[in-house]
């Protein structure tokens, strides 16, 4: 994947019709997927080198970002989807990579305001099921 722009890669939540809709105005985005190892060296493994048994970790992805909101309803919607500790369909655009898109829950919601600026917000998403990957 070449140079792209940050402000292409994009986070969106469901809506409740099937549909996604922008999670506010953010202004930094970051996605981190990870896969647990599973070490299964023993007494016997050549010459002491460790070993891992493959597709037997735990995979789960992390979603953050931090930005304004765009309006009272985008707001709203998150901070709905926090207080009922709802999982949620989100979706994440990565340019010329691809979209990743299934079940997350908000693990934090932060709100932050500087006395001569607006008021932001950072969140933090955890995986809550199986994500789909579709290529660019």
């Amino acid at each position: 994947m070449g140079a792209q722009k940050g402000k292409d890669l994009l986070l969106r939540a469901g809506d409740g019709a099937g549909g996604f809709v922008a999670v506010a105005g953010l202004r930094t985005r970051q996605i981190t997927l990870n896969a647990e190892t599973v070490d299964v060296t023993n007494a016997d493994s050549t010459g002491r080198w460790r070993e891992l048994l493959a597709g037997a970790g735990v995979r789960r992805a992390a979603i953050s970002g931090s930005g304004v909101f765009r309006d009272q309803a985008s707001d709203i919607r998150l901070r709905l989807i926090f207080f009922e500790s709802a999982i949620e369909t989100f979706q994440v655009v990565v340019p010329a990579f691809g979209t990743l898109e299934g079940p997350f829950q908000i693990a934090s919601l932060e709100y932050r305001g500087d006395h001569a600026g607006e008021v932001t917000f950072d969140i933090s998403l955890d995986s809550a099921g199986v994500l789909a990957f579709t290529a660019a």
